[in-house]
């Protein structure tokens, strides 16, 4: 039995929650620390902490699950490995590529785990992609896409500057690097402006954004995204290859589609949860497998790192307008 203390119990902490507690057999939902009382008695939880300081010294404890807020994330996951919690953590794993070194260097030394969260490498259609990729049958890369609309409602007063790269497209380009493995990013040019809540432009808000990302081999991705897609959740991904072209997702709820008198109509997707709801629970799955088996995770540290600086390097050519290159 897993024994797994849930750190942060938000929107995402609390799906993560209930997969521990309900979903995932031979695991075992010890503790949930946040500084806002009552997740633990919803999630069944056998102890309620405000302080992550109490998780650490939580013999039950054998790995930790972070959720809490990004800004937050490096300082956890490197407290978590020095009590030698095994770590699984919500994506950014940092916002800095020396507090990224900080999580890989930590976990390395007490010989955790690290897993991190996306989500995309565990759902049907991209592991599908990469298990054909992976057989040659789809040859070289040449063009790759990965696409991210969210549905709409956000508070733009509380959208950090940088969250489209780092929160939002940080999954496209983590896609990127998946479905063109062995090869990395070395060039980005990226175009961001307020297209959603165009009165929070000299506020500093970007919720649409453009990045072309190009790759040691010569393949080119194109990393795109939105806070607001009227039609619901959107997620897709295409690949162009020397043998081939696959393509990923189609943001529908289900595959019924119905013919009326206003024409074909089909249902979708209105939120994360409702469209990877299988991937949340299978890298939650993966990571305890890992964590019993004392196995590599799926997703390392290092994709993270990888991933992180394709954000950073968007960024910086969001504000300068100029091509940019990826920081090794």
């Amino acid at each position: 039995m897993v024994g797994v203390a849930l750190i942060g119990s938000g929107r995402m902490g609390l799906f993560h929650g209930e997969t521990l507690s309900r979903r995932l057999p031979g695991v075992r939902l010890v503790a949930v620390a946040d500084p806002v009382p009552g997740a633990a008695a919803k999630l069944g939880a056998e102890r309620e902490y405000t302080d992550p300081e109490q998780v650490w010294t939580d013999s039950d404890v054998d790995a930790v699950v972070i959720a809490a807020p990004a800004r937050f994330h490096a300082g956890l996951a490197v407290a978590a490995a020095r009590a030698g919690k095994h770590i699984f953590c919500e994506k950014p794993m940092a916002t800095t590529l020396a507090d990224a070194d900080r999580v890989i260097d930590a976990t390395r030394a007490a010989g955790v785990v690290l897993q991190v969260g996306f989500n995309r490498r565990f759902a049907p259609d991209w592991a599908a992609a990469r298990a054909l990729i992976d057989s040659g049958q789809v040859g070289t890369p040449r063009l790759l896409r990965s696409l991210t609309r969210d549905p709409g409602g956000f508070d733009p007063a509380r959208v950090a500057p940088g969250t489209i790269f780092l929160e939002t497209l940080i999954h496209d380009f983590d896609t990127l690097r998946f479905l063109n493995p062995g090869s990395e990013a070395v060039q980005v040019h990226a175009f961001a402006d307020a297209l959603v809540e165009p009165e929070w432009r000299d506020r500093g808000l970007l919720d649409t954004a453009v990045v072309t990302v190009r790759f040691g081999n010569g393949a080119v991705g194109t990393a795109e995204a939105c806070f607001e897609a009227s039609y619901g959740y959107d997620v897709r991904g295409e690949v162009l290859g020397s043998g081939g072209m696959l393509a990923m997702g189609d943001g529908r709820r289900t595959g019924m589609t119905f013919s009326g008198p206003d024409g074909r109509v089909v249902e979708t997707a209105r939120g994360d949860q409702e469209l990877f709801a299988g991937a949340y629970i299978a890298e939650l799955a993966a990571f305890t497998d890992a964590v019993r088996a004392g196995t590599p995770p799926r997703v390392t540290g290092e994709d993270a790192r990888a991933a992180l600086a394709i954000a950073l390097a968007a960024g910086e050519s969001a504000r300068t307008g100029k091509v940019t290159e990826v920081a090794k």
